[in-house]
């Protein structure tokens, strides 16, 4: 069978997510709905919240990217739906619907990886974006958001080994917990990323973890406990007017441990191919060391632009689309999970 445009759905945390996506990466069309200002009094996510809100979002979006793309239902081929891993209340609102309009219109379901689908953005394309050069297996993929902070090497589709993981806190975690500490708005990540661009990053010295240990793993919570320790020891008027430092302090602590771990792993399996994806990866400072260790490096590195980094369907429906064309599929007793299933990830022998 054919599968040339997938429907996919993307509700693993807080964002409801529904695009139409072509089997090569172009995105026909993608639309989210967030739901920042519903959790930002509680300065992170409430699963119930975002499970509720998903209900009441997802299906005008599936009505609206069918609108917006001129599409009927007749011309798509089949459903690509997050099944693993987040929230299971927000993955279960994806996950029925998907299994429901697969049902009613007769067409193959698949259920997609979270992460696997942020390993394969890179692959994404559109109208304002062009499709990318010289992406090819195999490659080293940085994966980092609010949930997951991971090092990939991925040899193909399908084909992913794990080389390293965070022991302990996720990078977004600890930016939307740094954040919160010092009295910003939700999300977090964002406010310390704008902050930080007026600051003095080498205003306070923050610990660097696992930097020195011979792994690709990470470490956040010692970073944050120390900032933590920090930030209260300042008054209430020295965390106002040092806040553009703390942030540019903290920022350039969690981006020189992934940059690190990052370039230990390119340079001791001599890859030239590298993959910065997940929410995180929007965050400027990243962007821009990461960019100019590359270019020293000879390094060949693909960033999605940041409508691809941060969660969204497109990246579920090209992960989904590679697994129909392969002849898999899921039945209609697809159920979400939390975890990611021990087949979808390679765990490194080193």
């Amino acid at each position: 069978m054919s599968f040339e445009y997938v429907l996919a759905i993307e509700t693993s945390c807080d964002d409801t997510s529904v695009a139409i996506v072509r089997q090569d990466g172009y995105v026909v069309e993608c639309l989210a709905a967030n739901q920042d200002l519903v959790h930002q009094p509680f300065g992170g996510v409430v699963p119930e919240i975002a499970s509720r809100n998903h209900t009441l979002q997802i299906l005008p979006l599936v009505e609206k990217v069918l609108e917006k793309s001129e599409f009927t239902i007749d011309k798509i081929d089949g459903l690509a739906v997050t099944s693993r891993p987040g929230l299971i209340g927000s993955l279960l609102v994806g996950v029925v619907t998907a299994k429901t309009l697969a049902l009613i219109h007769d067409r193959p379901l698949i259920g997609v990886n979270h992460l696997e689908a942020h390993l394969l953005a890179p692959f994404l394309y559109d109208d304002e974006f062009s499709k990318p050069q010289d992406l090819k297996f195999p490659y080293l993929a940085l994966a980092i958001s609010g949930g997951h902070t991971q090092l990939y090497l991925v040899h193909d589709f399908g084909q992913y080994e794990v080389l390293g993981r965070t022991v302990d806190d996720a990078a977004g975690e600890a930016f939307d917990k740094f954040a919160k500490r010092l009295g910003l708005s939700f999300p977090g990540g964002v406010q310390v990323d704008r902050l930080a661009k007026d600051g003095d990053k080498n205003k306070y010295a923050l610990p660097r973890t696992m930097v020195h240990e011979d792994s690709y793993n990470f470490s956040f919570s010692g970073l944050k406990s120390a900032a933590t320790r920090l930030v209260d020891s300042l008054s209430d008027s020295e965390r106002l007017s040092e806040r553009a430092h703390l942030c540019a302090s903290f920022q350039e602590a969690v981006v020189e441990s992934l940059m690190y771990k990052l370039n230990k792993a390119a340079q001791e399996l001599s890859i030239s191919r590298v993959v910065l994806t997940g929410g995180v990866s929007a965050n400027s400072r990243l962007r821009e060391v990461s960019e100019a260790w590359a270019k020293k490096n000879k390094i060949t590195l693909f960033v999605p632009p940041i409508r691809y980094c941060t969660d969204n369907a497109a990246m579920v429906g090209f992960a989904g689309v590679q697994r129909l064309i392969k002849g898999e599929s899921s039945d209609q007793n697809l159920s979400a999970s939390a975890s990611s299933l021990p087949s979808d990830f390679k765990e490194a022998s080193r």
